[in-house]
């Protein structure tokens, strides 16, 4: 097995990551590291801190020269960053020592390294949102048609009240568009360039270190913090977060999707569901699987990037090097995910007939409806309690509960129970995420 899934040609298409996948390369991490070379350079051209003809031969060679990251493997582990190696190489390749002298001008690795990997979050973000406007397409409109289809709503795995599918799509759907609608303040609050020098300090940048990490920011349309953020790692954590929300969100869609596939369920039929080796019978859940898997990595993830976080004095190599290792996972995790939702909301059905089979019955999924018609009549533990011995009577006699009930009540209304007059809020909550999707 290849060490990680996600760059496995064996598992690509289980766990997909789609354009989210070529962000988190050794070759995209180079490209990024590159640009930002080169965009620092042309700042501290424009501000007389660099030579301007340095800066601007510095600024073209970054978006033309290529650099193999494995001829840096050897200069990353000795030097334990692979920016010394990288600008090694870059001056190199430039041919031209009096204006490659000036590259990295005042800057640390991490400034570059952190940098660099705001731009391939940014991407990815950017990736993401597309993609979880896909999945909330799929699911309003799902949502939309089924506002009004019953089914049993399900707590402790149990029926506990009638509900419908375009409520429960709703209840998958809103959370996504909760993350969509906080990624503005998101990339607000945590996209930030980062160049404050050898410790934080900005010591060596110039007369002006602070406009030229204003103009470095603008030049990579990123946001200026105002400040060193070496050893704080609250925008990493902000975003991973993001992330790992959302992973749990559609890790919770995964869980009940294996449910309501079930045999004895078999609410909902999966398009392209997995087989058996040996049983032929079987249709086995697999996307909704790989999402509740997913979810089951990203908490390891995020338990030891919330560890890591913690540095010590202005730099710390070992908290560094392991949001190095787990940081890319994180956010493969989410792509994978995502992906592996819109292909499951593309291909889900839902069996309308058999929801409706289930959700009559005996018809227990009326007792709370009918515990508080009995509550106007009595007091409202003796309904709870006798609603209970009907609920039992219908157990021993295999009677449904509604005819227990009225013969013991000829009066009460038949509406008690009929499942698309008891469905609550759920049709309304469908239609508003349908429209709020819409309005996103």
């Amino acid at each position: 097995m290849a060490a990680s899934v996600f760059s496995s040609p064996l598992y690509a298409q289980l766990f997909p990551t789609g354009d989210a996948g070529r962000l988190w390369s050794d070759n995209a991490e180079v490209r990024a590291m590159l640009l930002v070379e080169g965009a620092l350079a042309k700042v501290q051209g424009a501000q007389g801190v660099i030579p301007e003809l340095s800066a601007a031969f510095i600024h073209r060679s970054s978006l033309e020269v290529q650099i193999d990251p494995a001829g840096l493997a050897k200069a990353t582990g000795q030097n334990g960053v692979s920016v010394p190696g990288l600008v090694a190489a870059f001056r190199s390749a430039m041919e031209a020592p009096e204006y490659a002298q000036h590259a990295h001008w005042g800057a640390t690795s991490q400034d570059i390294i952190d940098t660099a990997l705001m731009l391939r979050l940014r991407q990815t973000l950017a990736v993401l949102e597309d993609r979880a406007r896909v999945l909330l397409r799929t699911l309003a409109g799902q949502a939309s048609t089924h506002a009004e289809t019953p089914m049993a709503a399900r707590t402790y795995a149990q029926h506990a009240t009638p509900t419908s599918w375009g409520g429960v799509l709703a209840q998958w759907g809103g959370p996504v568009v909760d993350a969509v609608a906080a990624l503005p303040d998101l990339r607000n609050t945590s996209m930030f360039v980062s160049l404050s020098g050898a410790s934080g300090t900005a010591s060596a940048l110039g007369p002006d270190a602070a406009a030229t990490r204003a103009g470095l920011a603008e030049a990579l349309g990123l946001n200026d913090p105002g400040r060193s953020w070496h050893a704080d790692r609250g925008p990493v954590l902000r975003i991973a977060n993001w992330m790992g929300d959302l992973v749990a969100t559609l890790g919770g869609m995964g869980h009940s999707l294996i449910g309501l596939t079930g045999s004895d369920t078999a609410e909902i039929r999966l398009g392209g569901a997995g087989s058996s080796s040996t049983m032929p019978q079987k249709q086995n859940p697999v996307g909704p699987s790989v999402l509740v898997a997913l979810n089951h990595q990203m908490a390891g993830l995020r338990a030891t990037l919330q560890a890591a976080s913690a540095h010590q004095f202005q730099r710390d190599g070992a908290a560094w090097f392991t949001e190095w290792m787990v940081l890319p996972q994180i956010a493969l995790c989410t792509a994978s995910a995502v992906e592996s939702a819109c292909a499951l909301a593309q291909s889900m059905e839902p069996d309308t007939a058999r929801m409706a089979a289930n959700v009559e019955g005996l018809g227990l999924v009326h007792a709370e409806a009918l515990s508080f018609a009995l509550a106007a009549r009595m007091s409202r533990p003796d309904a709870q309690a006798h609603t209970k011995e009907l609920v039992a009577e219908a157990h021993r006699s295999g009677r449904p509960l509604a005819d227990i009930a009225r013969a013991a009540y000829p009066d009460l209304s038949a509406s008690l129970f009929r499942a698309t007059e008891q469905m609550g809020n759920a049709p309304s909550e469908a239609r508003a995420f349908a429209k709020r999707v819409k309005t996103l």
